[in-house]
């Protein structure tokens, strides 16, 4: 199928890759166009010229600010005919925001999805993400067959917005995870026990995890390279603070485990993998 890409940063270009090995042919765009390299695809020279070559447009960039830029900027999304065609968005959106883009979309005749992951590259890579979705059953039904190659599990929540709240919720459990298991082996290491027996302990034991599966090998090597960064989820625990604000709720740790991913921002770490909030520990 000739699909679009526009966002090639490192869960993009993973996933773009992952349909390039499922034999769909691509038409990709990014701000930096160095980021195309090593893809078998047509780089475009605007979002609009992606639009134009594709029935299926999958958007995956930092935040909704970026997605607003693709849609508005000149030659972006909406300068194209966008009658008939679905627009996929993996970027993790604010919660008020991304139901702007569903507005922009019907105005232009596309449907918008919605479409937050939960996993990173490496998942991304082996289609074994799973994919959260909101959107019209009519551009669900479309788009499924296509979204199964990049999620092995696929959840449709139709109205609009729910998708990505429930991608805000799972990141409150993903941080938290995160930095409990970091805390763990920090301190196990600080009474004396190795930091590979404490992974392996942990692994059977209370820190049995996606996370500490997905981690394990960062936090023995201490290579923080990005799957995941801590600008990232620092971002989306700050969006779901916005979504405590709004409903009334109190979010308790995902107050302190925001100010934890911060205090890595302010040491400088803000494009490192997130499980480097190990190193703070450590530092104690």
């Amino acid at each position: 199928m000739q699909l679009g890409f526009i966002g090639l940063g490192h869960l993009g270009k993973a996933i773009a890759g992952r349909l390039l090995e499922c034999q769909h042919t691509l038409t990709i765009w990014n701000r930096s166009a160095d980021k195309a390299e090593g893809l078998r695809a047509t780089v475009a020279a605007s979002p609009a010229e992606v639009a134009q070559q594709a029935d299926i447009v999958f958007i995956c960039l930092f935040d909704s600010a970026a997605v607003q830029t693709v849609f508005t900027q000149d030659q972006g999304l909406l300068a194209a005919d966008l009658n008939g065609k679905i627009i996929i968005d993996h970027t993790t959106n604010h919660f008020r925001e991304v139901l702007a883009f569903h507005d922009l979309c019907a105005q232009a005749g596309a449907i918008y999805l919605e479409a937050p992951v939960l996993g990173s590259v490496v998942p991304a890579s082996q289609g074994t993400l799973t994919v959260l979705v909101s959107g019209k059953e009519e551009g669900y039904s479309r788009a499924e067959p296509v979204l199964a190659n990049v999620g092995k599990h696929l959840f449709h929540l139709p109205e609009a917005g729910l998708a990505t709240k429930m991608k805000l919720i799972n990141n409150l459990a993903l941080g938290s995870f995160m930095a409990t298991l970091a805390e763990a082996v920090a301190f196990a290491e600080g009474v004396g026990i190795k930091k590979e027996a404490v992974l392996d302990i942990l692994h059977v034991g209370g820190g049995q995890s996606l996370v500490l599966n997905a981690k394990r090998a960062k936090l023995l090597s201490e290579d923080f390279s990005p799957h995941f960064t801590n600008s990232l989820i620092y971002k989306d625990l700050h969006c779901l603070q916005d979504l405590a604000y709004e409903s009334k709720r109190p979010l308790f740790t995902g107050a302190v485990i925001k100010e934890l991913f911060g205090r890595a921002m302010a040491e400088g770490m803000s494009e490192l993998d997130f499980s480097s909030i190990y190193t703070l520990f450590k530092q104690q």
